[in-house]
């Protein structure tokens, strides 16, 4: 195995078996989106045991070799900012990675540095260069330049050895359970994506009926399925903007449909009755059925609950900067929020806020909820220190 390229089945069985003894791999990818349906794998690359090994998969068939091993318990398998890789095993096995550590999320863990590029990672814990990212690369085309399978490479390189030193310092912290909790929900978080209502993503949902909720949904079904069809990206078939338009408008022929600015193309007279058809389906939909907003930004509580997740944002910030953990990592807004509607608002409908479980619950948990039942004062106590707020508990 003299190449750093391997092109041969025979050569990346070997290569799965020599992973398989080290027990523990250095993992990333390079790939394509802008063309396909899905994001195109273009090629695979490994680090263990001193060296780095590229995998062509246009060339070696048959990758399932590889996704056993991701997806066994027994090879620690470690990636960084990993969401797509993990896609990838998910896609192309159907299962779950079981044994992974993102380095991106470790740092995140032990300091206030999250998302962090890989390359600054490396720089920040190594002193090293890994090198400037082939973004403008087509990883399709072939014959691959060595400077490009050098590149690439690269990104694996530092890993491992980033991990060892991570991996001591969040023992030697406690929080190395932290991470194993937080690699799982990272994959859990991602396999979501295969379930969820993924139409609830768009932006500008905020705005529309209970009954252009229903068009939206219909369409964007509609799209998934042109787009898998087509191996398209589903933008390329129709923009999100333009769904949002149509299930405003509510065309009802072909001529009202075209109206629309930008859907007068030459491909949309083909595809015109298909979203006639779908429109008209989800006109159809009795009241009671209709899917309803899961947040409704209008109302008054929900209004209470930004200010008063604002105010929670302030100790949840000094908190973090105090136990040097990324905030971003800890608590969102929306986690924010969900505390307040739970807490203060008595909705138990939902999960137990993530702010109040597991790890998180170590952070800030008690905070957060004392501080919502007023057992607590801040003030600023030491306006010199990255953590200026002092928390007082109240008689």
């Amino acid at each position: 195995m003299s190449s750093p390229l391997i092109v041969q089945q025979s050569e990346f069985i070997a290569l799965c078996d020599q992973i398989l003894d080290a027990g523990i791999v250095a993992f990333d990818t390079e790939f394509v989106s802008e063309f396909t349906y899905r994001p195109e794998l273009s090629l695979l690359q490994f680090a263990f045991n001193g060296k780095e090994v590229a995998v062509d998969p246009y060339e070696v068939s048959d990758l399932s070799p590889w996704w056993e091993i991701m997806t066994n318990d027994s090879t620690r398998v470690v990636v960084h900012g990993g969401r797509e890789e993990v896609r990838f095993c998910r896609h192309f096995s159907g299962k779950k990675p079981q044994n992974l550590v993102d380095l991106q999320v470790a740092e995140g863990l032990r300091s206030r540095s999250f998302p962090i590029s890989y390359t600054a990672l490396v720089a920040r814990v190594l002193n090293e260069n890994a090198g400037s990212k082939e973004t403008r690369t087509d990883w399709r085309r072939r014959p691959l330049t060595q400077q490009q399978i050098k590149y690439a490479l690269d990104d694996v390189k530092f890993v491992l050895k980033i991990w060892k030193l991570q991996e001591k310092e969040l023992t030697d912290l406690g929080r190395i359970t932290w991470g194993d909790a937080e690699f799982q929900r990272m994959i859990d978080e991602v396999d979501s994506e295969f379930h969820r209502e993924n139409w609830r993503r768009l932006s500008g949902l905020h705005k529309l009926k209970p009954r252009e909720l229903a068009i939206i949904r219909e369409l964007f079904e509609w799209r998934d399925e042109v787009a898998q069809e087509k191996d398209q990206p589903a933008r390329r078939v129709l923009r999100d903007d333009l769904l949002i338009e149509l299930a405003r408008r509510k065309p009802t022929t072909t001529q009202d449909l075209i109206a629309t600015r930008d859907l007068n193309r030459k491909n949309m007279f083909k595809l015109a009755p298909e979203l006639i058809q779908r429109i008209a389906k989800a006109q159809q939909i009795p009241n009671d059925q209709l899917p309803q907003h899961i947040d409704n930004p209008n109302n008054q509580q929900n209004q209470d609950e930004q200010v008063i997740g604002k105010l929670l944002g302030i100790a949840l910030a000094n908190r973090c900067a105090e136990m040097n953990v990324a905030q971003t990592l800890v608590g969102t807004a929306a986690d924010l929020r969900q505390l307040v509607r739970y807490h203060v608002y008595k909705e138990h409908s939902e999960e137990k806020p993530r702010l109040m479980v597991g790890w998180r619950a170590e952070v800030c948990g008690d905070l957060l909820t004392d501080v919502l039942d007023g057992k607590i004062s801040m003030r600023v106590a030491d306006l010199e220190s990255d953590h200026p707020l002092h928390f007082e508990r109240l008689e």
